[in-house]
């Protein structure tokens, strides 16, 4: 499956660099090509996030700078900074980044980059598959929330709330957390979870019926959104 890249640079030239490695490489497609941070932050914690894989950013920018944006994204994404300026690469890595180019970026280098990405996203998928439940910490104290076990209070959905996600359990609790909806989605195992709308993500295990196009956990009701419709019926065993 391929990765969809954004690239963020205020550099053209650069941004052309950046562009023909990911079109000479096969797993790699882009989707958006920036020229400044504030554009990239309204679509990285917008509606369209679901879409990006890979950030390639720059990190001296005008307005908000590159580790600025890294900042806000929460861990959500994997970041690849690219810059020419060598003496950036320990704040970076103390963000959490994926990795760092140095500007001429060469093929190589690039794609060492890449590879690291690759890795960090399959051992997230296995990590998220393997565990039962996730502890979310919510007014200053830690919460198991299980994802199918009537020993714990369980998921049934998930819901964005502007800069924070809403854990809605099946006790009727609510718990909030400073996060980014697709870095939650990254932490939930995708046999179990699905993500319905940009602001919703279900527990499939918990859904009761699934008519005109909504779907229906208990009393609550979530639209599906067309761009999630095909992945969330694929996940079902349908007659």
């Amino acid at each position: 499956m391929a990765l969809n890249c954004m690239v963020v640079d205020d550099d053209k030239m650069s941004r052309l660099v950046i562009k023909k490695f990911i079109d000479k490489t096969d797993t790699l497609v882009m989707t958006h090509d920036l020229d400044n941070t504030q554009e990239a932050h309204d679509i990285l914690l917008g509606e369209s996030a679901n879409d990006v894989d890979i950030v390639f950013l720059d990190i001296e920018m005008p307005g908000m700078s590159g580790l600025e944006l890294v900042k806000d994204l929460q861990h959500a994404y994997n970041v690849i900074l690219v810059t020419s300026k060598k003496e950036y690469a320990i704040e970076a890595f103390e963000d959490s980044v994926a990795d760092y180019l140095v500007k001429p970026v060469e093929y190589e280098r690039f794609i060492k980059a890449v590879n690291k990405v690759k890795e960090n996203l399959e051992k997230e998928k296995a990590i998220a598959e393997q565990e039962d439940h996730i502890y979310v910490k919510s007014d200053g104290k830690l919460f198991r929330l299980s994802y199918d076990n009537i020993l714990y209070d369980n998921i049934l959905f998930v819901e964005a709330l502007a800069d924070y996600v809403i854990f809605n359990t099946s006790s009727g609790k609510k718990h909030i957390v400073h996060h980014t909806m697709k870095g939650i989605e990254k932490r939930l195992p995708e046999s179990i979870f699905s993500r319905v709308h940009r602001s919703y993500i279900i527990n499939r295990n918990k859904i009761d019926k699934i008519e005109d196009l909504q779907v229906h956990i208990g009393e609550k009701t979530f639209s599906i959104g067309a761009s999630y419709k095909e992945s969330l019926m694929d996940k079902f065993n349908l007659l």
